[in-house]
């Protein structure tokens, strides 16, 4: 059974720098590797929304907000995707949640509290 699984969560103050890991499990290294992967966000009483994506060659898009503030990386071999968000705000409290697209699974997600 493939699973997603977020980690890196909690709370913090706005302007420190926030690190977050998705690990699939249930999901072998080569069908990793060729997956499209994501970060989206779901704010309080807000749709989810994307942050940031890596297609399986690496390339990345970012929503305009995550723009020169978020970096997505994905190591390969230990089927994990990371999101490293720089001087974090308010409005960037959420649960954040992990994409495998080519198969549309999703994490559980992990909640993040910006306090200013």
């Amino acid at each position: 059974q493939v699973r997603l699984v977020e980690s890196g969560g909690g709370m913090m103050q706005a302007g420190e720098s926030l690190g977050l890991f998705c690990v699939g499990t249930g999901v072998s290294v080569a069908l990793f590797r060729i997956s499209d992967m994501g970060w989206y966000r779901q704010g309080p009483g807000k749709q989810r929304e994307m942050v940031a994506t890596i297609t399986s060659d690496g390339t990345t898009n970012y929503a305009d907000s995550a723009k020169g503030r978020v970096t997505i990386s994905r190591a390969n071999a230990k089927n994990t995707v990371y999101l490293q968000m720089n001087n974090p705000k308010p409005e960037d409290t959420g649960v954040y949640y992990c994409h495998l697209a080519n198969y549309n699974y999703w994490g559980q997600g992990t909640q993040v509290t910006v306090s200013s």
